[in-house]
């Protein structure tokens, strides 16, 4: 039996046995998108995969930093960090060709926590969907820098001077892709036996920056592909002496690190909602057009769920090919959202918001929660802008947040947001996101002391 075989309790239990593993390796998704898993003994896997298993809910209490929140409720000292329960989801097996007959699983909160869960909260979207006769399709394209540098080396270097694996701009390089074939080649294989294929590899604009596109499939498994693309990404690098980082920005000197979303409908039949041959312009269903309505209008609301980091704020600037306010147009990539017109299969909406450091569940849940809303009440969006978004005169109902505690505070008091994620995701996920700016207030930073240090 092949990971892509699995599908249930019993196949799980099936594939491990075969291999007679002694352990198997399991993960899950904390509110920043990041990893956190360990090793199960195989009795302890067979067991959980029946009866669940119990992981620490400090992970859904602390920050990218292990830093523990001190303004939520769902966790804390004052419940003394209990196990919160998990359930391994069997079709997530995947084989870690970097570790030999090793497999991964995936795990997602059950119980109270599941109301926070990032993997959960998407999959209460995707199940509104279902309910208004939908099926949503997404992808995720990801920009990220290489560094000839280790754990050790940036943190010796306090993140300064870092040496990129190539120099300048060059975009599009069939010369770097060619002397480094090794590592693109490694990375194609390593996607591919990780059920992540990749549709498109390529350098981007700037030093050591690489664009990859991963396959379309369903919204669920795509959020799957694209969180774990980022971990195995960086494995990949760090086993070969570099380091890959998705930072939205992390030089005021280059261009910052996109996150592209990619989503479409499909109905109950398996048709594509989105195309209308019959509809002009750009063969856009009306569906579609409600949906792009819905994704304009709840931007400033949902944008903490987008631009989730402080260090977001930074890319969103003009002229730095990301957009900076809630925007549309067709074919446009000055603008937040991009309608891609083409045959039904292809046509789509491409949410240009989102950065590298996205969670993508928690990403996907407010790009595929705002449009199923702009469907719900038959939003209109603004005439799409053709030509330069950055020269507009932008209303102020579509100017978006400038600072992640801004974005916070529109979570907050969003209706849409608690209608479609529920109130103990936005409390606790709001509240994170105040974490974070405020843990950023603490910071003295290079800047300050160059310009303050001796002058003032």
């Amino acid at each position: 039996m092949q990971p892509h075989d699995v599908k249930t309790i019993a196949d799980a239990r099936k594939i491990v046995t075969e291999r007679k593993l002694s352990h198997v390796k399991l993960g899950v998704f904390d509110l920043d998108g990041v990893l956190r898993g360990k090793y199960l003994s195989r009795e302890k896997f067979l067991s959980a995969l029946d009866s669940g298993f119990g992981f620490c809910d400090v992970v859904l209490g602390w920050d990218s930093n292990d830093q523990l929140y001190d303004n939520v409720s769902f966790t804390g000292w004052h419940t003394a960090y209990p196990d919160a329960q998990c359930r391994i989801v069997p079709d997530t097996c995947r084989a870690l060709p970097l570790e030999g007959d090793m497999l991964f699983f995936l795990a997602e909160f059950t119980g109270n926590a599941e109301a926070i869960c990032p993997r959960g909260t998407l999959q209460r979207v995707l199940k509104r969907a279902a309910g208004m006769g939908y099926a949503a399709q997404a992808s995720c394209e990801y920009e990220f820098f290489l560094f000839e540098e280790t754990p050790h080396s940036v943190r010796d270097k306090g993140y300064r001077n870092l040496k990129t694996v190539t120099p300048g701009f060059f975009g599009y390089s069939v010369l770097r892709a060619s002397v480094h074939s090794d590592f693109y080649e490694h990375l194609l294989e390593l996607c591919d036996m990780m059920r992540m294929p990749l549709e498109g590899l390529h350098t981007e604009t700037g030093p050591g920056v690489l664009e990859a596109a991963i396959t379309y499939t369903d919204a669920l498994e795509g959020a799957d592909r694209a969180a774990l693309f980022k971990t195995f990404t960086k494995v990949l690098a760090e086993r070969r002496g570099w380091m890959a980082t998705f930072m939205a920005k992390w030089s005021k000197d280059w261009p910052g690190q996109s996150g592209h979303l990619h989503v479409s409908l499909k109905d109950r039949k398996g048709r594509a909602v989105f195309h209308d041959p019959k509809q002009k312009p750009h063969a856009i269903s009306d569906e579609m057009r409600w949906f792009i309505g819905g994704q304009q209008a709840l931007m400033p609301e949902f944008l903490a769920m987008v631009a989730s980091t402080v260090n977001s704020y930074t890319r969103l600037i003009p002229g730095f090919w990301a957009p900076t306010d809630a925007t549309w147009g067709v074919e446009n990539r000055t603008c937040a959202l991009r309608a891609i017109p083409g045959s039904a299969k292809s046509q789509r909406v491409e949410y240009r918001i989102a950065a590298a450091d996205i969670n993508p569940y928690v990403a996907l849940a407010a790009a595929i929660g705002s449009g199923l809303w702009g469907i719900e009440h038959k939003i209109e969006p603004d005439k799409p802008i053709a030509g330069n978004a950055y020269a507009e005169t932008i209303p102020k109902r579509r100017q978006l947040p400038r600072t992640l505690w801004d974005a916070a505070q529109n979570l907050k008091s969003s209706k849409a947001a608690r209608a479609l994620f529920g109130d103990a995701f936005v409390d606790h996920y709001a509240a994170t996101r105040e974490w974070e700016e405020r843990e950023f207030r603490k910071a003295i930073t290079d800047w300050e002391m160059a310009r303050y240090f001796e002058i003032i």
